[in-house]
């Protein structure tokens, strides 16, 4: 029977899971079936493919992340912003100070509880918006060349229940799933 931690998953689902109740019970099973790996291989090239487009801005990678967020609102805390981009907030702050020497954000102390640091951004990093969106849409566009409406939005379902099942499977054992420390820190040369 295949399951996952005792309940029974659903039969259609049953056919390609089998391949993972095999491997927990000690075959061996290819790369390709691993869904883990597939996501972070596909994670990986998009890194890669997006930094390529930005290579001729100053922004990095581990800047993106906090500007996109931060486009859609501002005045959150270092915090928040961790939880929302799943890094750890060590580095948070290493990547805010580094978006700060280069004049995109600024952080303010919360006048309701001086404890806690606002994230702003400048009107430079404001600016940004409009350079750098349409090539996250270009690489949003390669990536899903060939795939049809249905498809996609199948794979945004998708990859949103993957998230949700591995957030609760996080929660589950103890740990916070909106802290995840990633490979994408910044770091000042």
């Amino acid at each position: 029977m295949v399951s996952i931690d005792g309940k029974r998953l659903p039969p259609e689902a049953r056919p390609a899971a089998e391949v993972y109740e095999r491997a927990a019970a000690g075959d061996d099973f290819a790369l390709t079936d691993s869904i883990g790996y597939l996501v972070r291989d596909a994670h990986r090239v998009f890194l890669r493919a997006m930094q390529m487009r930005v290579s001729d801005t100053e922004i990095t990678m581990g800047m993106w992340f906090f500007l996109r967020i931060l486009w859609q609102e501002e005045g959150i805390s270092q915090r928040d912003l961790s939880r929302r981009i799943r890094m750890m907030e060590p580095t948070t702050v290493t990547a805010l100070r580094l978006m700060e020497r280069r004049g995109l954000v600024y952080r303010e102390r919360d006048t309701s509880d001086r404890r806690r640091s606002l994230v702003y951004l400048t009107d430079r990093g404001r600016a940004l918006r409009a350079e750098l969106l349409p090539l996250a849409a270009e690489t949003n566009l390669v990536a899903i060349a060939g795939l049809n409406s249905g498809e996609i939005l199948n794979l945004r379902r998708m990859l949103t229940a993957v998230i949700a099942n591995l957030d609760r499977d996080v929660a589950s054992r103890g740990a916070d799933p909106g802290l995840v420390e990633d490979d994408i820190a910044d770091h000042d040369p």
